[in-house]
């Protein structure tokens, strides 16, 4: 008996809606589709952006904004979104990849563009950080998206590889539900740190040239992190949580948000917690906190610099890909984030000449499809 069709989940979904057969190079409208669709999708939430900016902004950057510069930009978007969107009408056969485009945009034509009247209104006590998001995207897509394209590690695999989806909400998550992550990070870490804080030590700290307070602030956090993450991978009750993490079957620059809610939580608040009890002056801190949300992304990058003088000292793309890797050698190894010498500290570190990892995963296990359902993944029976 012939067994019934299995459903499409959302990227084969995608796929097949957008998929004609035809190359992916440059000239062939798959890419000034691409771009059409995400200029649109940007634009479009930035609009949304103006008209709800009490429950869709977050209230540190709201008055912060130069908004006659963030208006041009969403003007200048449309117009790029709608030109690429043409342009692959144009070239490629089927029609899918600009037509979408250009709906994304004319939607945002639609809601008013640039031009909408920001309304008046007290602040809302719950909000997303949707902005946060756009701009994120347009920051960290416009620097590694490029070097991924010109230095891959792995020329075929593609932006669209299995797990691109998933790790695109994450990507989404992580930004936009900013707010949850104040209140579970920062306020808890706030609130014990002024209580195990020694206020003679702090200012002995406080005491020493900025540039000073940021190396140690990296040293202080690393070790932190080191801690926690390698507690992570030895405790089976938080590993069920961690293995959201190396679910991941490939590697580039959206894969390293892929992190289970309670494994940011708990990391990112005992790492604040430690550089809060240190007494870091807050320039050290939030250019520490400029670095890690760069260098997170980039060792998770699909990006194959070679500077071997450089890997002893500082984590590159390889040596966190080790920490992925499928092999056995790779198990339990490369922990830190920014500092590979902690590693040799504590017996962790592996880093076999001129060999990268032939794969990424979980040996003999797959999570599920979609950030929600790898909310609850780990809940559920091993």
């Amino acid at each position: 008996m012939e067994q019934p069709a299995r459903p499409l989940n959302a990227e084969q979904w995608l796929a097949r809606v957008f998929a004609d057969g035809r190359p992916r190079t440059f000239g062939t409208g798959w890419i000034s589709g691409i771009l059409g669709i995400v200029l649109g999708l940007l634009a479009l939430f930035a609009v949304l952006c103006l008209h709800f900016p009490q429950y869709l902004t977050l209230p540190e950057l709201r008055s912060r904004y130069p908004l006659e510069l963030v208006r041009l930009a969403i003007d200048v978007g449309l117009l790029a979104a709608m030109a690429l969107a043409g342009l692959s009408m144009l070239l490629r056969r089927r029609k899918a990849l600009g037509v979408t485009g250009l709906v994304l945009a004319g939607a945002a034509l639609a809601l008013g563009a640039g031009g909408v009247e920001i309304p008046r209104g007290g602040a809302s006590a719950v909000y997303l950080g949707l902005d946060w998001f756009v701009l994120g995207t347009l920051s960290t897509a416009a620097v590694f998206v490029p070097l991924e394209r010109a230095f891959p590690l792995r020329a075929e695999q593609g932006a669209f590889r299995r797990g691109w989806l998933t790790d695109t909400q994450y990507f989404f998550a992580s930004h936009a539900l900013a707010q949850v992550m104040s209140v579970a990070v920062l306020a808890p870490a706030v609130a014990l740190g002024s209580l195990l804080a020694v206020p003679s030590a702090q200012s002995a700290v406080q005491s020493l040239p900025v540039v000073v307070q940021f190396a140690l602030a990296v040293l202080v956090a690393d070790l932190a992190q080191y801690g926690v993450h390698r507690a992570f991978h030895a405790v089976p009750f938080l590993w069920r949580f961690h293995k959201v993490h190396h679910s991941l079957e490939a590697m580039d620059w959206i894969a390293g948000s892929r992190l289970h809610l309670v494994d940011v939580i708990v990391t990112r608040g005992l790492v604040l917690l430690a550089l809060l009890v240190a007494g870091f002056a807050d320039t050290a801190v939030y250019a520490y906190l400029a670095l890690v949300s760069f260098h997170a992304v980039f060792i998770h990058a699909n990006f194959a610099p070679r500077a071997a003088w450089l890997e002893r000292w500082i984590a590159m793309p390889r040596f966190h890909h080790w920490h992925h890797g499928i092999e056995p050698e790779a198990r339990d190894v490369n922990f830190a984030v920014h500092l590979p010498m902690i590693d040799r500290w504590f017996g962790t570190h592996h880093m076999p000449d001129d060999r990268w990892p032939s794969g990424y995963g979980i040996a003999g296990e797959r999570a599920p499809e979609g950030w929600a359902r790898q909310l609850v993944w780990p809940l559920g029976r091993t």
